[in-house]
């Protein structure tokens, strides 16, 4: 997989949008960091831009050319950044206004992958202030639940519940984050995660982690989750996963770049969990583990990126 056949110049001066006010902050700004500084050392005119200190009507009056957005989270991933650069009419990376705002959406995506006969466990959606029946929630989703705000990425918010007295309590602390919270059925088995690089499938990811389960302490700060790349799947597997993924992407409206998420049953069937169109790119971030065994370092990867603004955007 090529980088990029551009002259530097054809970038033009890029702003690397990082930071932000969503709850990802922290993980924004040192993913951010990570591509600025790969971009500087490959000769772009590329500089550092946080949303949160300055306002974004200054890519025009500071002429950028594009932008490479790494702001995770609500208010970087979910189309309200990229529609407000399509009327700037300034090129930006990954997906577009729709794909953003549905992959952002967990309710919303479940309900696509369901519609277009895509591979994904059974839900319920709770509405805060709705009366429930915890109890037969648990019962009809087979005993255990995970429990997600519908709009917060890095497993913020999460929590896997098996009694409703925990239910009650992570409804609670979900609600804190959005008025809308998915209640999915627990799949137990491995996880495996996707990454897509120029709308094409990289290498399978597989992670086990000796937590509850893989939770934002185990994706950033844990020394002990471990990951397999490729994840371990028979050829022919691996492939059909591989497929899955873009198939997944496609329905949403995503493109570019990004990443899908995967449980896998005891049974050995893939259930695709969610979409993630700006996914980390740190150091303990998935993409460019993929993205290395396809062999594309760092800096490689991040043109390869930048390189979506050319057809996407703007």
């Amino acid at each position: 997989m090529v980088a990029t056949t551009r002259n530097v110049k054809e970038f033009g001066k890029v702003a690397v949008l990082m930071g932000g006010d969503s709850a990802e902050r922290e993980v924004s700004l040192r993913s951010g960091s990570a591509v600025l500084a790969a971009l500087q050392g490959a000769g772009l005119d590329v500089h550092r831009f946080d949303p949160r200190e300055r306002p974004i009507t200054e890519l025009v009056t500071d002429k950028f050319d594009r932008v490479f957005i790494i702001l995770h989270g609500r208010g970087g991933e979910d189309g309200t950044l990229q529609g407000a650069l399509d009327c700037m009419k300034i090129p930006y990376t990954g997906s577009g206004v729709l794909g953003s705002a549905l992959s952002m959406d967990k309710i919303r995506s479940k309900q696509i992958f369901q519609a277009t006969g895509l591979p994904t466990a059974d839900y319920r959606v709770i509405r805060q202030h709705e009366s429930v029946d915890l109890a037969a929630v648990l019962e009809e989703l087979g005993g255990t639940v995970m429990v997600k705000p519908s709009l917060e990425g890095s497993s913020i918010g999460m929590a896997k519940v098996s009694s409703v007295e925990d239910f009650e309590h992570a409804l609670q602390e979900a609600f804190k984050y959005d008025s809308n919270v998915l209640v999915e059925r627990f799949v137990n088995g491995k996880e495996f995660t996707v990454s897509i690089l120029a709308d094409k499938a990289l290498p399978s990811i597989s992670m086990t982690t000796p937590r509850v389960f893989y939770d934002y302490t185990a994706k950033y700060e844990s020394n002990k989750t471990e990951y397999h790349c490729p994840g371990g799947l028979p050829a022919e597997a691996e492939k059909k996963l591989g497929e899955l993924a873009v198939k997944a992407y496609k329905a949403l409206g995503a493109s570019g770049w990004g990443r899908v998420d995967f449980m896998q049953s005891q049974q050995g069937e893939m259930f695709i969990l969610e979409a993630n169109t700006v996914p980390g790119m740190t150091e303990k971030s998935l993409v460019p583990m993929a993205a290395k065994q396809s062999g594309l370092n760092f800096k490689e990867l991040c043109l390869t990126i930048l390189e979506t603004s050319f057809r996407t955007g703007a």
